[in-house]
């Protein structure tokens, strides 16, 4: 049985799936049982995992437990701030107005491009030569 304090949401982003529990506490994040900092290694990355707490004003009321996999560390990212944004919805549904104008409720579609059969990549064609 889970914590009915505890609130729970799945983010994704690419290939990258997060499962995030969210909990009162004092703004631990972990990922994968390590430290926020010492999961993603640039400020970039951890900014934008924190950004629906920051949005919200909630980054020191709560503590996260983060699994993530698939993926890079750029769309781990992204499925973490997604998950992150869907649980605190969960826990107060008036931030709905906030959060989907920051874009942190969009799954975002984008997605690597097949490659195309006769040609080098997706977009990329072998040399031509005229003569």
């Amino acid at each position: 049985m889970t914590n009915p304090n505890e609130h729970y949401a799945t983010g994704k982003r690419k290939e990258a799936v997060a499962r995030v529990y969210l909990r009162p506490g004092t703004g631990k994040l972990t990922v994968n049982d390590r430290p926020l900092e010492e999961y993603f290694p640039t400020s970039t990355l951890r900014n934008v995992v924190r950004q629906p707490l920051v949005l919200t004003e909630t980054a020191d009321k709560f503590d996260a437990r983060i699994n993530v996999g698939g993926g890079g560390v750029s769309g781990q990212a992204g499925a973490a701030r997604h998950g992150l944004a869907r649980a605190l919805l969960k826990w107060n549904p008036e931030l709905r107005k906030g959060l989907r104008t920051a874009g942190f409720l969009t799954r975002d579609p984008r997605a690597k491009e097949r490659k195309k059969y006769g040609q080098k990549g997706a977009r990329k064609r072998f040399q031509f030569s005229k003569r």
